[in-house]
């Protein structure tokens, strides 16, 4: 199935917030309650990105790196999904209709990755299988800043004290 045209996507700014940690400069932190990902810049800041992540019952903490970068990335739906919907297709070619977005970045050998969308609209929410989706501006930046081998690290929830608001971006 085409996924449709596949068009030069310009990266979208994040803001920069206060994020005081402990993690390494360079890590991906994915706070799921928040819905929000956090690249590190230093011991008090970080690159913040809204983003969607897995509805009840597809959630995951862990911690995983980067295996694989991928532009307009085909779709293969594993068959639990389609068995849940057996409308979606065995693959769907990369393209602006494709619900990967303009980017996958893998997560270790999971089926996960952190994507974009054809769908911005749900960017904030809690509506996929346990792919964290970001807009594909937002993608195209964070693909800029990562690479293969990124620490990716999920939790439930940050603790209060660790980002601290915008301070524009």
């Amino acid at each position: 199935m085409s996924g449709g045209p596949r068009p030069n996507v310009s990266p979208a700014s994040p803001s920069r917030i206060s994020f005081a940690s402990s993690y390494a400069p360079g890590t991906v932190v994915i706070d799921t309650t928040g819905r929000k990902l956090y690249l590190v810049q230093s011991s008090r800041d970080a690159l913040v990105y809204p983003i969607s992540v897995g509805r009840e019952g597809f959630t995951w903490t862990g911690t995983e790196r980067i295996s694989r970068v991928a532009n307009w990335p085909d779709w293969h739906p594993p068959a639990e999904m389609r068995q849940r919907q057996p409308y979606l297709p065995v693959k769907m070619m990369g393209g602006v209709y494709n619900p990967l977005g303009a980017k996958a970045l893998y997560l270790g050998n999971t089926l996960y990755r952190i994507h974009g969308t054809d769908d911005p609209r749900t960017i904030g929410r809690a509506t996929s299988s346990g792919c964290f989706r970001m807009t594909n501006g937002h993608v195209v930046d964070l693909s800029r800043r990562v690479g293969v081998g990124t620490t990716v690290v999920v939790v439930n929830r940050l603790s209060a004290s660790v980002a601290r608001g915008g301070s524009g971006g």
